[in-house]
């Protein structure tokens, strides 16, 4: 693992030009990770070419905004891709149009790519994978406020607040650094939480209507008609999966209606999930896990997997 981090490092070095991808339909780790990166790099080595790209979010947009590049720039650049476990969710197809392609991932192995990968599911976050990577390797690197800021977002996010399983004392010596650089946490924990009247609406319905098993599986459906009743956009919807963690709960589900498809997000209490989350087109790490459907008679499927991983 030693060797990968090194040849990351190496290859930083190396390129002149680097662009930065993530996952399509971004949380605040995929934008935290990959806007971090972008802005210790330009921090670091002020003359080289570092870009971000994918499609943006206006709710994220105090983590940071996009590139908007040409195709050009991929010729003879190095390539990074955060916080993506599988090809099909690469936000920007061009990902594989760089010289040299680098994978840096904290969930499991789901579909390796990359000429280099590094992927480790110990770590909450791919922001903290990447803020350990420059503690480990500190030469030539300067942390900054405007990183540290992305990556304090994007490790508190896929926390809960620090209050998942995967908090590690790791975590918060992470955590305890990025701190010192002044980031305001308190507004990034409000630009995180802060909830438009309709997604608050929407999560009272949520805690009025969710079903849950006897084997303590909760889950709510989430169709395009109760968005637009409610005016609340997927992303929006989906950020309200946490309603469900109430005591008592050992899995929690949403099932979010798309024009093609339905997504599943899937949150659980210290009961690893990721092999069900597979089953169904998608992966995660042990605890927050997503997966694809494709009609409304799979919802049962779903819930009866997750049954069967409660204990």
């Amino acid at each position: 693992m030693d060797n990968k981090k090194t040849e990351i490092i190496e290859a930083i070095k190396k390129y002149h030009t680097i662009i930065i991808h993530r996952h399509v339909n971004p949380d605040p780790d995929a934008l935290g990770s990959q806007i971090g990166l972008k802005k210790l790099l330009k921090h670091s080595y002020p003359s080289k070419e570092v870009y971000a790209v994918g499609e943006e979010v206006d709710k994220l947009l105090f983590i940071g905004d996009m590139d908007v590049i040409s195709d050009n720039k991929y010729k003879g650049a190095l390539v990074i891709v955060c916080d993506t476990a599988n090809i099909s969710r690469i936000s920007d197809s061009r990902y594989d149009q760089g010289d040299m392609l680098v994978k840096i991932d904290h969930h499991p192995e789901y579909e390796p790519f990359g000429d280099l990968s590094w992927v480790d599911p110990s770590y909450s976050s791919a922001s903290e994978m990447l803020v350990d990577l420059f503690l480990e390797f500190p030469v030539g690197f300067i942390m900054n406020k405007d990183a540290a800021k992305s990556f304090y977002a994007g490790i508190l996010s896929d926390t809960g607040n620090f209050m998942n399983g995967n908090t590690s004392p790791r975590t918060l010596k992470m955590v305890s650094y990025l701190r010192t650089y002044h980031i305001q946490p308190e507004r990034i924990h409000n630009s995180l939480n802060v909830k438009k009247k309709n997604a608050s609406r929407l999560q009272k319905d949520i805690l009025m209507s969710f079903k849950v098993t006897d084997k303590g599986v909760a889950y709510f459906i989430i169709t395009e008609e109760l968005l637009n009743m409610y005016g609340v956009d997927r992303i929006e919807a989906s950020n309200l999966v946490n309603t469900l963690s109430a005591r008592g709960n050992k899995i929690w589900a949403f099932f979010i209606e798309y024009p093609t498809e339905i997504r599943v997000r899937i949150r659980s209490r210290n009961i690893p999930i990721a092999s069900v989350a597979r089953q169904f087109n998608g992966g995660g790490h042990s605890l927050a896990s997503g997966a694809t459907i494709h009609s409304w008679e799979e919802v049962d499927h779903v819930i009866q997997a997750l049954d069967q991983v409660c204990p």
